[in-house]
């Protein structure tokens, strides 16, 4: 019991009070870049940094969920939505661990209806090609009121 307390209410070293109200999509994806957009298809790189990284040394599983997130949300945008809308569900399956150096993230459109939109997001190493980790992310789009 003292050793979950101990993790979970360690002291920060940031004024945690400081940060802006929107800091978790600069924090995740400054330094991301777009290689490829088509319908439906987002191709990025992204050089893992160290802000990214976990105790182990390799890029902390809440950073991959965070960018299967906002990824996500880029290529619904490409599919046609005018909003990114809400999140319903995000999952992510960790396979290989990403260290410091590039990876490459595809992301793709499984399926876009009126309200649902589903997307497939896949993290490779950019030398070999490895799956680091596969995350979908299925958003709502509120429907507009007919009456």
């Amino acid at each position: 019991m003292e050793a979950a307390k101990r993790f979970l209410e360690k002291e920060n070293k940031i004024e945690i009070d400081s940060l802006p109200p929107i800091f978790i999509e600069p924090l995740v994806s400054h330094g991301l870049k777009l290689e490829l957009v088509e319908p439906g298809r987002l191709l990025c790189s992204f050089i893992v940094p160290n802000r990214l990284l976990n105790a182990g040394n390799f890029m902390h599983g809440g950073a991959t969920a965070a960018l299967v997130d906002v990824i996500g949300s880029g290529v619904m945008l490409t599919s046609g939505v005018s909003m990114t809308g809400v999140s319903v569900e995000i999952n992510v399956s960790y396979l290989d661990a990403a260290y410091v150096g590039e990876i490459e993230v595809e992301a793709k459109t499984l399926r876009m209806g009126k309200a649902i939109g589903v997307v497939s997001v896949e993290f490779r190493k950019k030398k070999s090609g490895k799956i680091v980790a596969q995350g979908r992310h299925t958003k709502y789009f509120g429907i507009s009121s007919r009456l």
